[in-house]
Order: structure tokens, then sequence, then C-alpha cells
């Protein structure tokens, strides 16, 4: 069993600008010795671990906890998509045996365009090029604009992180719909795969699971067991 979405950081490398500094469970290194009880006390064998800073310096930093990590299946980095000399750092990154892919946070940028203009078009036709895998971090307010990017690269593979982020706290009909719509066509109209992560983030601090089930259902559905994986967002 392979965990497709989890994280290693270390506060003090100064990057994580997400990070709440107060936050005693986040704000706090995390390493492969934290992870190995929790993964063997459920059956994982192996994980991938995905960025969690827009820093050339810290996809080399779990590059590195990947080299010496056999349980790393493989990582997720970062490069700058608004600088096109980063395709340096793509073609050299490609090479290592356990990059497979970059996540651009796209959550965090202001234009929910940003995705299809010219300026990070080259980033797109280096991804499909070098056949790495484009993880696709945003919220709701991207899903039309995902579906125009994944049509224009159809041999791009894509993984969509945490099922697009739907509002689940607000837990209004309309929100629901709206989120389903989208993903709907995410799946029939694209080869893209989701993963099952990430809904416990965005429900109440006192989650329950039937909060979580009508969005975890649709997902199953509409992407199928083939095109679904599972995430632990861990920690």
């Amino acid at each position: 069993m392979i965990d497709a979405h989890q994280h290693f950081w270390h506060p003090k490398r100064g990057d994580y600008s997400w990070m709440p500094k107060d936050d005693k469970i986040l704000c706090r290194p995390y390493g492969p010795l934290d992870l190995a009880p929790e993964i063997a006390a459920v059956g994982v064998t192996q994980s991938v671990i995905i960025q969690a800073a827009p820093s050339i310096e810290e996809t080399e930093y779990i590059l590195g906890i990947a080299d010496v990590t056999p349980t790393v299946a493989g990582v997720v980095g970062w490069v700058d998509f608004n600088d096109p000399k980063h395709s340096y750092h793509l073609d050299r990154l490609a090479e290592h045996p356990k990059f497979k892919g970059v996540r651009p946070m796209i959550q965090d940028i202001p234009d929910p365009n940003w995705m299809l203009g010219e300026q990070v078009a080259w980033a797109f036709r280096y991804i499909v090029e070098l056949d790495l895998t484009f993880d696709a971090l945003g919220l709701p307010i991207h899903l039309d604009k995902f579906l125009t990017l994944f049509t224009r690269y159809p041999q791009m593979h894509v993984v969509i992180d945490h099922c697009m982020k739907p509002e689940i706290e607000r837990g209004e009909k309309l929100n629901f719909d709206t989120w389903a719509d989208g993903m709907s066509h995410l799946a029939l109209e694209t080869n893209a795969h989701c993963k099952l992560s990430g809904l416990i983030t965005e429900d109440k601090k006192d989650w329950s699971v039937e909060n979580l089930r009508p969005y975890a259902s649709h997902i199953l559905e509409i992407f199928g067991p083939d095109r679904t994986m599972w995430g632990s967002d861990w920690p």
C-alpha cells in the first residue's frame, strides 16, 4: 500500500510561509523516523513526498531525504513556472530516479487564471516532454481553469490534489453541487487522476465521517478505483 501524499519539513528552513508559527502540530520538524511507526501500524510500505514550500531548495531537501529513505517511492517538487530559466532545474531534477513531477502552489496565487497565461506555458510543455507529472493543487474556483488546462495538454500526466479542496465546512448544497459538477467534468473529459486526500482539513475541527462521505463517494464514483489514489496528507 502506497501513501500518495505526505510531507517532511523543518520549519527552521524558513520557506514555509503558510505555516502558522504557534501551531503545536504543524510548526515542528517531521522526518522519516517520525513517520516510520505510523506507516508500520497501518501497513503502508512506501510513500510519496510532496513539496510544501515554493523553493528549489526545499525540493533538494526532500530529494536528499528520499536518497536515504527506502520507504520513499517518489518526490513531487517545485520549480518557478514564472521563470523559463527554471527549465534547467526541470532537466536536472528529472534525472533523479525518485523525482516524479512538480506542484506549483496554485491555491496561493492571487490570479485564478495564472495557469492559463502564456508566461507559464513553457513549463507545461516541458512537463509533457520530460514525461513528468503535474500535481494540481487548487480550489473550487479553479475547476473550469483546470478543465481548460488539462484539455490543452491531453498528454500531460495530471494528479488532482485533495479533491480540489471542496468547501465542506460551509456545508451548503450549492457549494457541493458546484464542486461536484466541476469534478465530474474533469473526470469525464480529461485523463486526470485524483487523490482522495485532505478532506478532513476542509471540514470543521469536529469533522465527521458523515460530513466527508458525500465528497469521498463522489470522487470514487466519477474517477473509479483505477484513477483514484489515497493520500494521508501526513502530518
